[in-house]
């Protein structure tokens, strides 16, 4: 039978005894535990890495690494992750963060799908109260011919959110394969992420992994349905659902921006030439006026979101040594290297070039 960690605080967000979790109601936007983000300042920290500045660019303080009540924004902890990533050289650090995490420390939520009767039962639960611990990431789990587990973002672009969602899902695999004593296979795993094939990947996930997919998810056979929970416990499940219904009926549901939304679109158009305000507006359900004057409420032009999204996939696409200079162009939306050379030098005083010699001297 799981046992509690000897805190009081059951739900890894600030929730004592079943209360209210610590989050303002003001505060719409998605919010995390930072259980992620104290893995990577684990990880930094012991490769030697100089933390002042990596929580600078990414918006954090020492005081939220350290206080675990701390409420840190989903779009601080994917920045973070991503810092210390580059700053690790290390393009799996979502992976391997989740490989050694413990899972005892999700509180709440961890312990609701390890007294689970089976495994569908957990997986259900998994993804009802993913929110309690980061509601920046939305879990569906469709159980039919196969059951399939999705990952999607909430209030971040998809384009910056490799290694959150790389970390979850690892940590889903090996959830499973804890509480069912099985080393369970996924049938098939799909990222939207694109990347090379990494042997790594393939030996956790299998070999049918599908990069720069439509979507964020992974099947398993539906044989899984049957196989038993090792520590379940009914009625210790039975209480901690309803510690859990408390936590989601009390936690405000969170808003992602505007900004968020149209950086999802217009990533995937990019090669194709077609990210252009018309059809962004119409894949959103909006006319063109109100596609303008959103982006507008937040600081925005569709040009300033257009140019910003570009850097940020140029420099995550440059770390990528199997990506040809010619395909990154290519790969957001330039007709040749010369204008995706002269973009760049413009962002960043640099040529794409001369930047990834530099990430790997």
């Amino acid at each position: 039978m799981p046992t509690w960690p000897k805190s009081t605080d059951h739900s890894g967000l600030g929730m004592r005894e079943g209360n209210v979790p610590a989050v303002s109601r003001a505060d719409r936007l998605p919010s995390t535990a930072g259980g992620m983000t104290r893995l990577a300042y684990a990880r930094a920290k012991a490769a030697g890495i100089a933390l002042d500045p990596l929580l600078k660019r990414a918006g954090l303080t020492h005081h939220q690494i350290k206080d675990r009540q701390s409420v840190i924004r989903v779009r601080d902890q994917v920045n973070f992750l991503n810092v210390v990533a580059a700053a690790l050289e290390d393009d799996l650090l979502g992976f391997h963060l989740a490989q050694t995490s413990d899972f005892r420390e999700l509180g709440l939520r961890y312990y609701v799908l390890a007294s689970s009767e089976t495994l569908i039962d957990a997986l259900q639960r998994a993804a009802r109260y993913s929110s309690i611990v980061n509601d920046g990431i939305s879990l569906k789990c469709n159980d039919g011919k196969c059951v399939r587990i999705s990952f999607h973002c909430v209030g971040v672009g998809r384009h910056l959110d490799r290694h959150q969602i790389e970390c979850s899902m690892t940590a889903l695999v090996r959830i499973c394969r804890q509480l069912t004593g099985l080393r369970l296979m996924p049938h098939r795993v799909r990222l939207i992420r694109h990347r090379a094939q990494n042997a790594e990947f393939a030996k956790f996930f299998g070999d049918n992994i599908e990069f720069n997919a439509a979507a964020d998810e992974m099947t398993f056979s539906k044989n899984i349905r049957q196989f038993s929970v090792v520590g379940a416990d009914p009625h210790l499940n039975k209480l901690l659902i309803s510690y859990c219904e408390e936590a989601i009926a009390h936690r405000p549901k969170a808003r992602g921006s505007f900004r968020s939304r149209v950086e999802t679109a217009v990533a995937p158009l990019l090669p194709h030439g077609k990210a252009q305000a018309s059809e962004i507006a119409r894949q959103l359900g909006v006319s063109q006026r109100t596609f303008a004057r959103r982006l507008s409420d937040e600081g925005l032009s569709f040009s300033q979101l257009l140019n910003s999204l570009r850097s940020d996939l140029a420099n995550r696409h440059l770390a990528d040594r199997d990506l040809a200079i010619s395909q990154i162009a290519w790969l957001l939306g330039y007709r040749d290297v010369g204008a995706f050379s002269h973009a760049f030098k413009r962002w960043t005083g640099k040529t794409p070039g001369k930047a990834r010699a530099e990430s790997v001297a």
